[in-house]
């Protein structure tokens, strides 16, 4: 396969395929008919020298005699190489058999070519806690795979807890199992779907996981976006979607089922119990949310090894997106995407000040899941066509910082975003509070025993909030040492974009679901101390996101099939 990077084109093409493929066969000296394949590999946008903006491509082509072709195009800056990527291949070697009697360790003899293993028989069927990204891609593989899983979901099914989080939104019922945190598709169904992640990716798991997608109803661009999403309103479709094919492959998915307790033997799960009922399995795989505060009290009473880790917290920020637009692409007259940002800063405290989780023409949303207690997230639709953006401005918090607010050891951080949570709520007094940015610096330059009237009107445009909202004194939700990093940090980054800090502009608190505060601990087979409990996704410490915490799930599955497929049996 050969590799061409750096093709440019308009921001709007009008037949996008047909022209990089012209410009791909002017490259190779080829006629494009004489393509075998052809792929769209990445697109982004660049605007650094605004208003002038192209659209840059990278592209894969197959074409007969590639070496020859190569050899007489080659020394072109490394912009254009030969590749040779392999599809992802899941590591299953046979069906499993699932044998239901069995509960001790399988230990067949060494002689005559028998092997002694270390991996349990399968008792039952592996259950899976959660139907987040985790849970539905370790799901997914291993029903693909012959494995009958058990997916055990506390909340509904994804249109029904759509029903309950509009349902919120509009007369602030909230039910506590079913809402933006708790339901089919996790915390990530009920944001702007984004697929960017950090991540290194050798074994192709990311590649797998938009490929996943766009199978299950996705838009194709998301294969080669910069900045892929799905947008809230896709994302649910594509859930269920995946929720059906693994029905169809064999699994199961219960809904309303919560996991209140872990059976136990000989520092081994033996099975869960659901709504009272025991469910017998060796394996049980812990794909719990980052939200799940209840069932990590379980685990620590259970002495399940776990650590406070570190996270961070923050608050909403919102601006027209006309003017992030007009930062972003100048005045270029072109009618382009909603623009975003990511942006950081450094205080003279050394804390990092960060946009996170950034949704262009999006919604601040009520994203509570305990009574009177207040969370936000940010969402957007497909089309990103709401009139605000929106990001978490946050700043990272350690077990050294929150362990002073009333909580210690492993669920020391938990503690600490309750104690924010119901801050936001008597501030809010239920609903979610706002404040205008320079109302905001005010009081925190005044310090933080000042109290001044909350705004009661806007400041040139209106926030978008999901949810019941009204203005309120968001100052006082986070401590001190937040409150000013936070201005710091702001008005570090307003220097760069002109703008971005200014008084108008919109807080709401407050951001504490970040990513989870607990670690469960695992090993290099995927498994806790307690042997057949697999801890997964974002819940449990080792995800940041829909398409890390998807690409944990399949890691999982992966671990599953190594320790159980070539089983002698």
């Amino acid at each position: 396969m050969i590799r061409i990077n750096q093709i440019k084109l308009p921001p709007v093409c009008e037949d996008e395929e047909a022209e990089l493929r012209k410009k791909a066969a002017r490259f190779l000296r080829v006629d494009p008919a004489a393509f075998l394949s052809f792929s769209i590999v990445r697109k982004s946008l660049d605007a650094r020298k605004k208003p002038e903006i192209y659209a840059v491509y990278t592209v894969d082509v197959k074409v007969a005699e590639e070496q020859a072709v190569f050899r007489k195009i080659r020394g072109r800056n490394g912009q254009i190489q030969m590749v040779n990527e392999q599809p992802y291949r899941f590591p299953m070697p046979e069906k499993p058999h699932l044998d239901d009697s069995r509960t001790d360790l399988a230990e067949e003899g060494a002689g005559s070519g028998t092997r002694i293993l270390q991996a349990p028989s399968l008792c039952g069927r592996p259950v899976i806690v959660g139907t987040g990204p985790a849970g539905l891609f370790c799901g997914y593989m291993l029903a693909k795979a012959g494995w009958r899983p058990l997916l055990l979901e506390r909340g509904k099914e994804v249109h029904k807890r759509q029903e309950d989080v509009e349902r919120f939104w509009r007369e602030g019922v909230l039910d506590p199992g079913s809402n933006v945190q708790f339901g089919e598709g996790g915390a990530g169904a009920f944001s702007d779907g984004k697929l960017t992640t950090t991540v290194k990716d050798p074994k192709g798991r990311m590649r797998e996981v938009l490929r996943i997608f766009v199978e299950a109803g996705a838009p194709k661009e998301i294969l080669y976006e910069a900045k892929p999403h799905i947008g809230t309103d896709i994302l649910i479709h594509v859930v269920e979607h995946l929720r059906r094919q693994i029905t169809d492959w064999g699994g199961e998915v219960r809904f309303n089922s919560q996991v209140t307790a872990l059976l136990t033997e000989k520092n081994r799960v033996t099975g869960v119990v659901a709504n009272g009922e025991e469910i017998r399995s060796g394996m049980v795989i812990l794909a719990i949310g980052h939200s799940a505060r209840d069932t990590f009290e379980m685990l620590h009473k259970l002495r399940v090894p776990m650590e406070a880790k570190s996270f961070a917290v923050g608050l909403r920020m919102e601006h027209p997106q006309e003017m992030i637009d007009r930062l972003q692409y100048g005045d270029c007259g072109i009618a382009l995407p909603a623009a975003a940002y990511k942006v950081t800063a450094q205080t003279s405290s050394g804390r990092g000040v960060y946009s996170f989780c950034m949704c262009p023409g999006g919604y601040v949303v009520n994203a509570s899941s305990e009574p009177g207690r207040t969370a936000v997230n940010g969402m957007s639709y497909s089309r990103r066509d709401g009139t605000n953006s929106n990001s978490a401005m946050i700043v990272t918090v350690s077990p050294g910082d929150y362990e002073a607010f009333g909580g210690k050891g492993p669920l020391a951080g938990i503690a600490f975003q309750r104690h924010l949570e119901e801050q936001a709520y008597r501030v809010g007094q239920g609903a979610v509070p706002v404040e205008r940015y320079g109302d905001f610096c005010e009081a925190v330059c005044a310090g933080t025993n000042y109290a001044g009237a909350a705004p009661t009107k806007s400041g040139g445009f209106s926030p978008a909030v999901k949810g019941a909202w009204q203005f309120a004194n968001v100052h006082e939700i986070l401590p001190e040492f937040l409150n000013r990093a936070l201005v710091e940090g702001i008005d570090l980054i307003g220097q760069k974009m002109s703008g971005f800090a200014d008084g108008a502009a919109y807080l709401s608190g407050v951001e504490s679901r970040t990513s989870s505060p607990v670690r469960i601990l695992r090993d290099e087979t995927g498994q806790s101390a307690l042997r057949g409990l697999y801890p997964c996704g974002e819940g449990a410490g080792y995800a940041g996101g829909i398409t890390s915490a998807a690409m944990d799930g399949i890691l999982i599955a992966e671990k599953v099939a190594s320790a159980y497929g070539n089983m002698v049996r």
